[in-house]
C-alpha cells in the first residue's frame, strides 16, 4: 500500500499532518507526532504580535484580540505569561530538525509585511523545510475594500518568496467574495500551496460580567464540507498544491479530502481531543479501507472526486444547494391514528 503524497514539493510518507497547534508547542510532542506517524509537523504559529510586542500596540491587540486568531491559542497561557518568543521559536525548530526526520513547517500569523520577511529567513536559517503563511486580517475599517486586502495577502507573499527559497504555503480564509480568483493571485504570486481553510475563533459576551470573552470549541467532521467543496472546485483549476484543514477528524474525512484533490490533510482538533497518538488509528483505518476498496496509492485516488472529474461538477455548486433544501424531511412525531 503506497501512502506517499508530495506537498510544497516535500515527499512525504503519508498525507497527513498534525496543524499548527499546541501539539507543537515542546520538542516532545513533536516527536510524538513523528513517533505516531505524522508525515509533517506544523509548528504552531510565532504572532505578528510577538514580533513587535515592543511597541505601544502591543496593548491594544491584547486587549481586543485576545482570541481572535486562526488557531487554538486558548490552550496557550495569556500573553503576558507567554514565554515562547522569536529566539525561543527559532531554537525549537533547530532542535526539532536535530531531534526527527519529518520536515518541520514554519507558521507566521499576521498580514503587515513588516519583520515577516526577515523572520521568513529566521526561520528557513534555522533549518525550517517551509514556511505557512497564516494570514489573519479583519477588515472591520468601512473604508477598506476588498481589493485592498486581497492586495496585502498577495504582496506579503510576493515579499515573502522574494527572500526564501524554501516552499511557502498560504493558510487562507474562506471570506474572500471570489475565492478561486484570490487562490488564483497567490499562485501567481509564488504560493507553493494553499491551505484550506482557517477556522476563526469568535468572541462570545458574558452577561454576568459583561466582557467579551474568549469561546474555544475545537471543531467537528461536518465542519470539513467548506474546504471539501473548494478544494474540490479548485483542484485542476489553480496549479498549486492544496493542504485540506478545518474538520478532519477520521479516516473517512481524510479520504475524502484526498479524493476531492487535496495533497495533504491537516488535523488539531481530534488530536487534542484523543491525543497525537490517534494519527497512527487513523492511518490503520486508512489502509484497511483502502485494501477493501482495491486502492494501490494515494496518488490513485488524489482529486478523482474532485469537480472536475466527477459525474455532476455542478453538484460542488447551486445544484447541490438545491438538493439540500428539497432533501429536508421532518422527523416522524409518533404514530398516525
Amino acid at each position: 500500500m503506497d501512502l506517499t503524497t508530495t506537498y510544497m514539493g516535500m515527499a512525504l510518507k503519508n498525507p497527513l499532518v498534525p496543524s499548527a497547534s499546541p501539539i507543537s508547542h515542546t520538542l516532545d510532542g513533536i516527536r510524538k507526532a513523528e513517533d505516531a506517524g505524522a508525515a509533517a509537523v506544523v509548528m504552531y504559529s510565532l504572532f505578528e504580535e510577538q514580533l513587535k510586542k515592543e511597541s505601544e500596540m502591543l496593548d491594544h491587540f491584547l486587549d481586543y484580540n485576545d482570541e481572535a486568531y486562526a488557531e487554538m491559542v486558548g490552550y496557550f497561557p495569556k500573553w503576558q505569561d507567554f514565554k515562547m518568543g522569536p529566539d525561543a521559536y527559532l531554537d525549537l525548530i533547530r532542535r526539532a530538525k536535530e531531534a526527527t526526520e519529518i520536515p518541520i513547517i514554519g507558521s507566521l500569523n499576521g498580514i503587515s509585511t513588516g519583520g515577516w520577511v526577515e523572520h521568513a529567513k529566521l526561520i528557513e536559517a534555522a533549518g525550517a523545510d517551509g514556511i505557512e503563511l497564516n494570514e489573519y486580517y479583519i477588515p472591520a475599517n468601512p473604508d477598506i475594500t476588498g481589493a485592498e486586502v486581497e492586495k496585502m495577502y498577495v504582496d506579503l507573499v510576493r515579499a515573502v518568496k522574494a527572500n526564501v527559497s524554501i516552499p511557502v504555503a498560504v493558510k487562507l480564509s474562506p471570506f474572500f467574495s471570489a475565492t478561486a480568483n484570490m487562490a488564483k493571485q497567490l499562485a501567481g504570486a509564488g504560493a507553493d500551496a494553499l491551505v484550506l481553510f482557517n477556522r476563526f475563533y469568535q468572541p462570545d459576551i458574558d452577561l454576568e460580567e459583561l466582557e467579551v470573552v474568549p469561546n474555544l470549541i475545537l471543531s467537528e467532521s461536518n465542519e470539513m464540507r467548506l474546504p471539501l467543496r473548494w478544494v474540490a472546485i479548485l483542484y485542476g483549476q489553480v496549479d498549486i498544491d492544496f493542504a485540506l484543514t478545518t474538520g478532519v477528524h477520521t479516516y473517512r474525512d481524510v479520504l475524502k479530502g484526498l479524493m476531492a484533490g487535496a495533497n495533504v490533510t491537516m488535523m488539531a482538533s481530534v488530536l487534542l481531543h484523543m491525543g497525537v497518538e490517534h494519527v497512527g488509528v487513523i492511518l490503520r483505518e486508512m489502509e484497511e479501507w483502502m485494501e477493501a476498496n482495491e486502492y494501490e496509492s494515494v496518488k490513485q485516488m488524489q482529486g478523482s472526486m474532485s469537480q472536475k472529474n466527477v459525474a455532476e461538477p455542478s453538484a460542488f455548486e447551486r445544484a447541490n444547494y438545491m438538493k439540500v433544501l428539497q432533501s429536508w424531511k421532518p422527523e416522524p412525531t409518533g404514530k398516525a391514528i
